[in-house]
């Protein structure tokens, strides 16, 4: 199997310290870590991105999903979160909460579940993750 992006992401840091520039496809994004612990807070930090990765399939599988079925959904909200355990083997646990702005019968209550599991990022955390590094 291919790679899932075309080019590469790629990123810099210089000497300002949590200061990164990243680069994707069609533009570049600002990550940095928060005051609290010595970035300056210009962008968002490594798990709040990772977190905005789930959301954002979430979001978008459950949309394609809800406008195949012809259902009137117009608004899905998201809320995310995660912790982390040390006790023995590091287990992150990911909180994902969605709502909606119109009600939904307990069916589409239980397929819309479904679907939030299997949007391609949660299949991806969820699944055997290797990463190749090399200098």
């Amino acid at each position: 199997m291919g790679n899932l992006l075309e080019n590469n992401i790629t990123g810099h840091i210089g000497t300002q310290k949590y200061l990164c520039t990243i680069i994707w496809r069609n533009g570049q994004l600002i990550m940095d870590e928060p005051e609290s612990i010595g970035g300056n807070d210009l962008g968002p930090d490594p798990y709040s991105t990772l977190l905005a990765s789930l959301a954002s399939c979430t979001l978008s599988t459950l949309r394609m999903y809800i406008d195949r079925k012809g259902w009137v959904i117009p608004e899905i909200n998201i809320s995310l979160n995660a912790k982390q355990e040390t006790e023995g083997e590091l287990n992150t646990i990911i909180s994902r909460s969605i709502s909606f702005s119109a009600d939904i019968t307990p069916e589409q209550k239980e397929r819309l579940l479904l679907i939030a599991e299997k949007c391609p990022v949660s299949k991806m955390l969820k699944g055997k993750i290797t990463i190749n590094t090399n200098i």
